[in-house]
């Protein structure tokens, strides 16, 4: 089977033997990077557990070159960027994204931090403290912990059964033998026979490969590790083990003396144990009442061992026996296949619509990772070997079919469609756009509104649906709702379209981003599933995640209306009772053409009734939710004083320039905690500021004191800044709203905040140069209003309101 050129990545070895993989993608708004250092945890010395973990924390802390304001996370915040670091059992990567004209400085800032490390004793001291404090939220952490306990079944002396996330006890950096030995590794594994640059974005290759000779240019110069292969996952007369805890089966199989091949191999598996389709599986689990779920994922692969997990979640104490020889009996189907040419045909399929819409942070890691080509030769050896460890049955019993083809894959190419007016065709049956609302002047808004803001001839678009509920929302509506979509949704992502509903007390807003060509036959599937009846209840064994992450999904819930609702008389009177709207953005005439019938089956009454919540003037409002776990968090946001659009662009400079001071004030100097962050955030069209930290050592009330007190010095920090570095920073964040520099999925979510706020269709560039329009004392004013709170203040945390200031809400 033939691979499409476009699956494969330009890919060659410097002169210095840095590996490199480049990605030319002209639709991309954005440039990534991924650097892959074949490094790990497992890697660091024993008597040194974390060091790898340490290590990779200590590379973002700044250089003499470029110190903590202009170091790579700054930098990439600073221009809106996204950036970040992760250890793993045998590699760590780093790994950013950033606007294509911003690239070549954060690619020089990566490769500056990684050639010059700071390792001097009290750096090390003060990230110590910082792996601490994530190493204790980490063992209060259900999930994390739960994670940890899938490798029990391992024998002891496997590095997967060991502790290497680093803590105070582990690592000793006082002592001359940790300095010498965390130096040695750094010297061992961060040079160029070690690592890999992935690049991605709208360059040609000519123009990435000379940012990758550049950043090479960085990196010490040295030859591929032989690195010490593991010992055996297992006894030798084992080869996998299961773990029972309530609703939940996980089953372990390890694999040993695999033939060298890509991670591709356990990803196709994957891919069709995960199938809910009829005839597979899941949907025979699901039929005589085994398991709800089932998610099966390669945790571990490394040289010629490889350990794959299967969780069953279900409600039968008396299923695990059951599950056993459906599995292997599924096995025994699938083995018995051919050279799986249609499975096969279908997974590049899957793996060319992927790569069409991936960020270019995605595609990049997958490059990185090899998981951006079909199977080859190689990998076929691979998955047989796999399969015949997991002794599949010789004999098949059950009628398994192969799942059907993704009917959102099977979409026709677009094609123009001559006479049609832009934004507006003879199947939109009433429906107007932006521009024609505006050049007609007429308030009254249709439900759906097509935006013209963007240009309509690009692959990609959004359609986001509201409905504003007039009856209350059954508190397990949600988890029912996730369940019963399950199917459509994972067709819609493996066809370049993220589908995503978000339920809360008062509305329900269903969001369709991606590829826009099959994005109306999605909606329609997605509403046929809105009627019919919802799967019943089940009792939940849903891990709760760590508190911080708690609070921010409630966080939307806090800040809305609180008066009461009826109960609904069925599922489906939640929809047909509702007021909905919506906003499509970027949909090509054909697109919208084709939107236009399936909106017709939207459920509820056609028709907007936008209510901001707001806080009262100068009120600071407290709201407790109970957490999971003993460590205090804290989410603090601030709205803008009015929804007048000045106030906006100076609470967006605001919480620019606040970014990297508060990161480095509470996380760096005070190390109150390993989760700390700060930004801008948009609540149903209010534009706020928002504070978090999570601690495991200080009270909710010291945090906000903290907070608090880090607000009062706004002020100074702007008159800090001289005219140049002002501007400079209004230029750089302006710059994030131009459309050229926008992705899609970005822009649309501005633009339906926007359109609940009552923004024009030009909100974009309003905003853009109402940013670069702000003097001086306009943002001393702002500052100013934020610390009073002029706009309100919400609080949620799981800690009691303090006594000053605050008013418990009721």
């Amino acid at each position: 089977m033939p691979v499409p050129d476009s699956l494969r990545p330009h890919t060659e070895i410097l002169a210095n033997g840095l590996r490199v993989t480049l990605r030319h993608v002209p639709g991309l708004k954005r440039s990534a990077a991924v650097l892959r250092v074949d490094a790990g945890s497992h890697d660091a010395p024993l008597a040194w557990p974390g060091m790898a973990h340490l290590l990779e924390h200590l590379l973002f802390i700044g250089t003499e070159r470029f110190p903590a304001g202009e170091n790579l996370m700054a930098y990439v915040q600073r221009h809106g960027g996204q950036v970040n670091a992760r250890t793993g059992e045998r590699a760590t990567d780093f790994f950013f994204e950033l606007p294509p004209a911003t690239f070549a400085d954060g690619l020089e800032r990566l490769g500056d931090m990684l050639a010059h490390p700071r390792l001097d004793e009290a750096d090390l001291l003060r990230e110590r403290e910082v792996l601490h404090a994530e190493f204790i939220a980490w063992s209060q952490d259900t999930a994390a912990q739960r994670q940890l306990a899938l490798h029990d079944g391992l024998l002891a002396s496997h590095p997967l059964r060991g502790f290497h996330a680093g803590n105070r006890d582990s690592l000793a950096v006082t002592h001359t033998e940790f300095q010498s030995a965390l130096h040695d590794f750094y010297r061992s594994f961060y040079q160029s026979g070690q690592m890999t640059l992935s690049l991605a974005g709208p360059q040609s290759l000519d123009a990435l490969k000379a940012l990758a000779e550049q950043f090479g240019s960085h990196v010490a110069s040295g030859e591929s590790v032989t690195r010490l292969s593991p010992p055996k996952l297992m006894a030798s007369s084992q080869t996998s083990y299961q773990q029972v805890r309530e609703g939940c089966l996980d089953w372990l199989f390890a694999f040993e003396a695999l033939p060298t091949a890509s991670p591709q191999a356990l990803d196709f598996l994957c891919t069709w144990l995960n199938s809910s389709k009829p005839g597979g599986l899941l949907a025979t689990l699901r039929q005589r009442g085994l398991a709800d779920s089932l998610k099966a994922t390669a945790l571990y692969e490394f040289a010629d061992q490889a350990l794959l997990h299967i969780e069953f979640k279900h409600h039968n104490a008396q299923a695990a026996a059951q599950i056993q020889p459906l599995l292997h009996d599924w096995l025994g189907f699938f083995a018995a296949l051919d050279d799986w040419a249609s499975l096969r045909q279908e997974f590049t399929a899957l793996l060319q619509r992927r790569q069409e819409t991936g960020s270019a942070l995605q595609i990049a890691r997958w490059d990185c990772e090899e998981r951006n080509e079909p199977l080859r030769a190689n990998d076929l050896v691979r998955l047989r070997e796999i399969l015949k460890q997991l002794h599949p049955a010789d004999d098949v019993v059950e009628p398994w079919q192969l799942p059907a083809p993704n009917p959102f894959l099977q979409t026709p190419s677009e094609g123009p469609r001559a006479g049609l007016i832009r934004g507006q065709t003879s199947a939109h049956r009433g429906l107007r756009t932006f521009a024609q609302d505006r050049s007609r002047g007429r308030r009254e808004r249709s439900p759906m509104q097509f935006s013209q803001t963007l240009p309509d001839n690009g692959r990609e678009g959004a359609v986001y649906l509201r409905w504003q509920l007039t009856t209350q929302a059954p508190l397990d509506l949600q988890s029912r709702l996730d369940r019963h979509l399950d199917e459509v949704r994972e067709d819609a992502r493996q066809a370049g379209v993220d589908v995503s509903f978000e339920l809360s007390t008062h509305q329900c807003l269903l969001k369709l981003v991606g590829l826009q060509t099959p994005m109306p036959l999605v909606l329609e599937h997605v509403l046929a599933k809105l009627a019919q009846p919802l799967p019943m209840s089940q009792a939940g064994n849903e891990t709760p995640p760590i508190p911080i992450r708690h609070l921010l999904k409630a966080l939307p819930n806090h800040c809305r209306s609180s008066s009461a609702l009826p109960m609904p008389d069925s599922d489906q009177n939640v929809w047909t009772t509702a007021r909905w709207d919506g906003l499509s953005i970027g949909l090509s005439a054909t697109s919208q053409g084709a939107l236009g019938p399936v909106l017709a089956r939207v459920p509820g009454v056609a028709g907007e009734d936008v209510s901001l919540a707001t806080v009262p003037r100068g009120q600071r409002i407290w709201h407790r939710l109970q957490t999971h776990g003993e460590e205090a968090a804290v989410l603090l946001f601030c709205p803008t004083a009015t929804l007048a659009l000045p106030d906006e662009a100076a609470w967006r400079l605001l919480a620019q320039l606040g970014q990297t001071p508060f990161y480095q004030r509470l996380r760096v100097d005070l190390q109150l905690g390993y989760a700390v962050f700060s930004g801008l955030k948009q609540i149903d069209g209010q534009t706020g500021v928002l504070f978090g930290v999570q601690s495991p050592s200080v009270s909710a009330t010291q945090l906000i004191a903290h907070i608090e007190q880090f607000l009062i010095g706004l002020p100074a920090l702007i008159q800090q800044l001289d005219e140049s570095a002002l501007a400079g920073q209004q230029q750089a964040l302006a710059a994030q709203f131009q459309m050229d520099a926008l992705p899609r999925a970005q822009a649309a979510e501005l633009l339906w905040q926007g359109k609940q706020a009552g923004r024009p269709s030009d909100y974009l560039e309003q905003l853009a140069d109402a940013i670069l329009h702000l003097d001086r004392a306009q943002l001393e004013i702002a500052a100013r209003g934020l610390i009073g709170a002029e706009g309100g203040w919400y609080c949620l945390s799981n800690g009691t309101c303090p006594q000053e200031h605050w008013h418990a809400a009721q």
